[in-house]
């Protein structure tokens, strides 16, 4: 059990660095790394521990047989990263419109969520 609680806390660690290394790429390239705020970089520490909820949430959907119950737990699991990557990003542009960003993550969410309810689905 050990070694699976290892394996867990790696791939979430990995994966939580993965994404925000990626948003600070496309941040910095877009906006100039110098420009970029210093909560910007601190709020992308936050995906390492919400990297957890999809771990657990995408585990249960795989095995689960309901389309739309399958489809609702890839929405909670993408949900609160994808929140961080998306909303960090967006307010950092100097037109942020947070309802235009919170429709625009709703969708996403939605989409990633049936997308992968849809090929990811039990045997």
């Amino acid at each position: 059990m050990a070694g699976v609680n290892s394996l867990l806390l790696r791939t979430v660690v990995f994966t939580g660095i993965l994404i925000g290394g990626v948003n600070i790429i496309f941040a910095g390239v877009e906006y100039g790394f110098s420009a970029l705020p210093i909560w910007f970089y601190l709020s992308q520490l936050l995906l390492i521990p919400a990297m957890f909820i999809p771990m657990r949430m995408f585990a249960q959907a795989s095995i689960t047989p309901e389309f739309l119950r399958r489809a609702t737990l890839y929405a909670l699991g993408w949900a609160v990263p994808y929140a961080i990557y998306k909303f960090a990003g967006d307010a950092l542009n100097p037109a942020f419109s947070p309802v235009a960003s919170l429709i625009g993550y709703v969708i996403t969410v939605l989409l990633f969520a049936g997308i992968f309810a849809a090929i990811r689905k039990p045997k």
